[in-house]
């Protein structure tokens, strides 16, 4: 089975008004107190998540590793190296190993990009989000469309595959105005993108401001013609969707992000960071000082760990592998799992939403089509069979 391991760097010079991740602004971060506790809690992980003991028994080595946050192109150089030198220590790596980390693509964090990557990270991915100075205000971001366009142009100089993230389906935004956006985006060059449409999450200043009718979001309708413009656009240019967001020139998929929808098991250290490891799920603190504190008294970062039950486990892998293009194997799950997998989904919903055109199956696979991808939410909601979380 795969592995991979999360990094989660949990600081940002600012929050942004749609983000609901686990982001902390501080004047002062320590560093060398940062280092000890990842390296700590690392160590920690890799003494239940078969660490060097798993390899010499025949454990997998590191497939990927993922620097996430927050703004992990803050982290000096010297901490990424630190990190990277520890885990390829306590795992090993594989000898395709893929290193991503998170990035904002401003001039200042530029600049690091030479010193993180000779640390050993192998792809970038650009939290550029628009080409548009007045989009990028009104979204909050710290940089500027000529900014992010440069920073793309380092980045594509000191890494071999670079993503950069753009959102879509924002309030009035008309057909014309993405296709063109998304031409612009498509003619950049890089292999993937990732193209998110804007949601308004709980707990961010956009959904105080929804509430208080400041803006209106746009309707299911208009987002859905967005959406099928960019499945159009992107398969045409030789980037065809391989999740519901994620769109990759074949073979320059996320390894990591599909360790995730394929449902196979990672290791997650620093603040807030979930992780799935032999059925037990963890979860780390998320304030960062939350999470210093504990890993000095008790040597790791967890917060919570408890067994899933294999209905649990089966409910997460449908939902996770459903927006995958690929789809995914019944038959392999229920053997996975121990679960019968005739018991993993509603049968009669399945066959009224194969009916409609909205659900494929093949053999013992399944899988959401093009047409259904717009309603993923309600059809996961249909399709996972309602005791499923109680065996």
């Amino acid at each position: 089975m795969a592995r991979a391991l999360y990094i989660h760097w949990p600081f940002c010079a600012k929050k942004c008004p749609y983000c609901d991740f686990n982001s902390h602004v501080r004047d002062r971060v320590d560093v060398d107190a940062w280092e000890r506790a990842l390296i700590a809690d690392m160590r920690a992980e890799a003494q239940v998540a078969g660490g060097v003991a798993g390899r010499v028994a025949g454990g997998d080595t590191l497939t990927s590793i993922f620097f996430g946050g927050g703004t992990p192109s803050l982290m000096p150089p010297r901490l990424v190296e630190s990190l990277l030198k520890e885990a390829e220590t306590l795992w090993g790596f594989d000898a395709g190993i893929e290193i991503t980390l998170e990035a904002n693509p401003s001039s200042v964090e530029a600049a690091n990009f030479a010193g993180i990557a000779q640390a050993g990270v192998n792809r970038v991915s650009l939290g550029v989000q628009s080409l548009e100075d007045q989009t990028l205000q009104w979204l909050g971001r710290l940089h500027g469309a000529d900014e992010a366009l440069a920073a793309l142009e380092v980045a594509q100089a000191h890494f071999s595959r670079v993503n950069f993230d753009v959102i879509y389906a924002l309030p009035g935004q008309t057909p014309e105005h993405w296709e063109a956006q998304l031409a612009r985006a498509l003619g950049l060059g890089t292999s993937h993108l990732s193209l998110y449409q804007l949601t308004i999450e709980p707990g961010t200043r956009f959904a105080t401001d929804v509430r208080r009718g400041v803006f209106t979001p746009l309707d299911d309708d208009e987002a859905a013609e967005l959406f099928a413009i960019t499945q159009a656009m992107t398969a045409a240019q030789g980037l065809p969707a391989y999740e519901i967001s994620n769109h990759a020139k074949p073979g320059e998929e996320s390894h990591h992000n599909l360790t995730y929808w394929r449902y196979q098991d990672y290791a997650g250290i620093g603040p807030g960071a979930h992780g799935r490891r032999g059925g037990f799920a963890t979860t780390r603190h998320k304030k960062p000082e939350n999470y210093l504190k504990a890993v000095g008294e008790r040597g790791h970062g967890i917060a919570e760990q408890r067994h899933l039950t294999r209905g649990e486990q089966a409910s997460e892998a449908l939902l996770m592998g459903l927006r995958l293009v690929e789809g995914l194997d019944l038959s392999a799950l229920g053997e996975r799992l121990g679960v019968n997998a005739g018991a993993l989904i509603n049968e009669a919903k399945r066959e009224h939403l194969c009916s409609l055109g909205l659900l494929w199956t093949d053999e013992t696979r399944i899988g959401v089509t093009g047409k259904g991808l717009p309603l993923l939410d309600a059809i996961l909601g249909e399709l996972v069979a309602e005791d499923l979380v109680l065996s």
